[in-house]
């Protein structure tokens, strides 16, 4: 059985779960959202847990059963607490301010970069120095909190040199060593 599939989902005090056949929709603090299950999963709520199981032990539903319980669990977490992934942007000349609900940033490109949020995400910029500030993306939605700060992340991505670009705070950027002179 899936390691991950058999763990019960713990339903805080503040969600609200609505099982109505294959449809699963949580409301929570953050907002409300809803997972369509596959017909071969099954949920039931059970001592204030949400259980998945499976009909058979093919290959397909042993995948399915750990992934549905991952986004079941993702679903709770996200209208309770809600997600956020940060970016760190390092570099001189390098700026990023909001207009509004739009996230405006410099990056040494001849003009601006406007990101405008996908639904249910919203942005804030801190400045810790003059050559480093940090974005924070933070939604309801794992996938699209992850696929907004990609998109981020991708208008100039880190180098190995000096260590310039987007990246994400927690992520290590291996340096290379310069040219050496003889």
């Amino acid at each position: 059985m899936s390691r991950i599939g058999k763990k019960p989902v713990a339903i805080p005090a503040k969600v609200t779960v609505t099982i109505d056949g294959q449809k699963i929709t949580a409301k929570g603090p953050k907002g409300e959202r809803s997972l369509d299950v596959h017909p071969r999963i099954s949920v039931s709520r059970e001592d204030g847990n949400l259980v998945v199981a499976r009909g058979t032990d093919e290959r397909e539903d042993r995948a399915l059963h750990g992934l549905t319980r991952a986004l079941l669990s993702n679903l709770i977490v996200g209208v309770n607490d809600g997600f956020t992934k940060s970016l760190t942007v390092n570099g001189v000349g390098y700026n990023g301010l909001m207009d509004g609900t739009t996230l405006v940033l410099k990056l040494g490109y001849s003009h601006d970069i406007r990101v405008q949020p996908m639904e249910g995400i919203s942005f804030a910029v801190r400045r810790e120095n003059p050559t480093v500030f940090h974005i924070s993306v933070s939604g309801v939605d794992k996938q699209v909190v992850g696929e907004q700060a990609a998109q981020i992340r991708k208008w100039r991505p880190p180098e190995p040199y000096l260590g310039k670009g987007v990246r994400y705070s927690d992520e290590v950027i291996r340096r290379k060593a310069g040219k050496s002179g003889k």
